[in-house]
């Protein structure tokens, strides 16, 4: 004959289906370990690419207000700051052309030079890159290719 289970039993026995073991949650972790050590190696090194990335996007962007400015006033601005506010020397500026300066991704300014000296643009226009120093080898602008 069958006793009827007590309460503390039933309730006792429903939290062990419930539950994980010891086993599947090692079990678990391993699998998740696995996979980080696949995938990790292969992200390294993207984050650097995404910043050149979006450098370069930043660098195409003041390059087209650079030439909208030179076609409004027939030269190229002194320096980037005549993007943002009209020069005294500007003839019909419709600006601003840009909204602010932005700063590469690594936090350094963009580098302006006009007349150019390493573009055959009228101008020069780079990103100083990951070290923060101009003239390095990380450097790159409108005289490098992609």
């Amino acid at each position: 004959m069958n006793t009827p289970a007590l309460p503390a039993q039933r309730s006792l026995r429903r939290a062990r289906r419930g539950a994980f073991t010891l086993v599947e949650m090692l079990l678990v972790i391993t699998i998740i370990g696995i996979l980080a050590a696949l995938v990790v190696p292969k992200m390294m090194g993207r984050s650097e690419q995404a910043r050149e990335a979006a450098a370069r996007a930043d660098l195409a962007a003041i390059k087209t207000s650079l030439d909208t400015y030179e076609i409004d006033n027939g030269s190229y601005p002194k320096s980037l700051e005549d993007l943002i506010e009209a020069p005294r020397n500007a003839r019909s500026w419709k600006g601003p052309y840009l909204d602010r300066l932005p700063q590469d991704p690594w936090g350094n300014p963009y580098v302006y030079g006009q007349p150019a000296r390493r573009s055959k643009a009228g101008y020069d226009l780079s990103s100083v890159g990951p070290d923060g120093k101009e003239g390095s080898e990380d450097d790159f602008g409108n005289w490098t290719q992609n």
